[in-house]
């Protein structure tokens, strides 16, 4: 669907200052029919990469190319929904002219945007307030007419640029089940966010930022299985004083006399065995697996 190859963006800045390097040489697919989450820290070169593909700037090198949207600029952005990290909203408009006014600049007949404001306002929860003007709506209220103006014209692309931000836990919750919604309709999502687990819970695949270099771009499965660190923790139920012939890695003790230990994977059976014949009581066994958040920050602090 997406095709970024060997994008390097920069921007010059004051005459005597050195030109700033945003993007170097930065290549990654997003598939049709995808979930793609954009991932790295504020100035990695996300919202210049989201930029570019909306041809809002120019790559200084490099390309974009769209896949089964057509073959001209016109064809291909009439199939794109976009959703900046700061929308502009006209104020004084109230939530159904803003809406028909969106959706009259894709070029849908009354009916059609009557059909999607009817369709989408009672799962973005603002059907309610489509009659009161914009600048009494709260940030999340903004943020759910903004998506769903984003997607009224039914794009088969939709891109969103850190579209949970500054919502609360509700929130969130309920905009993330609307853009699996949409997913699951067909439709190619690629958003940026900050906010990792949300990404994790959602996305099949990944693409992380780092100062303006491509870090990973794949399935969020093989990332957390590279990083896997195939340690297990047991519990059981003993005095801490319990002497063990296994080795372990990390020991601590829960109320209730129940202990914790984390081995490798290499001593997990040994450690098992040991408790059974000792005639401990063995809680759980769990295997620990890294939070793509843990991974997140790790390649940053490489």
């Amino acid at each position: 669907m997406i095709e970024f190859n060997g994008v390097t963006k920069i921007f010059k800045t004051e005459l005597l200052s050195q030109p700033f390097v945003a993007l170097k040489n930065v290549s990654f697919h997003v598939p049709q029919g995808s979930m793609v989450g954009f991932l790295g820290a504020n100035g990695a070169g996300k919202t210049t990469s989201l930029k570019i593909i909306m041809d809002f700037i120019r790559p200084t090198e490099g390309s974009v190319e769209f896949t089964n949207l057509g073959k001209e600029r016109f064809e291909i952005f009439k199939k794109i929904g976009f959703l900046p990290e700061r929308p502009y909203f006209y104020q004084n408009l109230s939530g159904h002219e803003f809406l028909n006014f969106m959706g009259s600049l894709s070029e849908l007949t009354a009916v059609d945007i009557q059909r999607g404001i009817a369709k989408w306002a009672p799962r973005f929860k603002i059907d309610h307030a489509l009659n009161r003007p914009l600048k009494t709506y709260s940030k999340g209220m903004l943020q759910r007419i903004g998506f769903l103006a984003t997607i009224l014209h039914e794009p088969e692309l939709i891109i969103l640029d850190e579209p949970l931000s500054g919502l609360d836990p509700i929130g969130r919750k309920e905009l993330k089940d609307v853009i699996v919604e949409v997913h699951r309709e067909g439709k190619t999502v690629f958003f940026s966010s900050h906010i990792v687990p949300d990404i994790e819970e959602i996305c099949d695949r990944v693409i992380f930022l780092k100062e303006g270099q491509l870090v990973y771009d794949g399935t969020v499965d093989k990332l957390l299985k590279s990083e896997d660190k195939t340690e297990y923790t047991i519990k059981f139920k003993a005095d801490h004083t319990l002497k063990l012939d296994t080795r372990i890695k990390h020991q601590h003790s829960l109320p209730g006399g129940l202990q914790v230990v984390t081995v490798p994977e290499t001593a997990k059976n040994f450690l098992i065995n040991e408790l059974v014949t000792k005639d401990i009581d063995i809680v759980g066994v769990e295997h620990i697996k890294p939070s793509l958040e843990e991974i997140f920050y790790h390649i940053k602090s490489n």
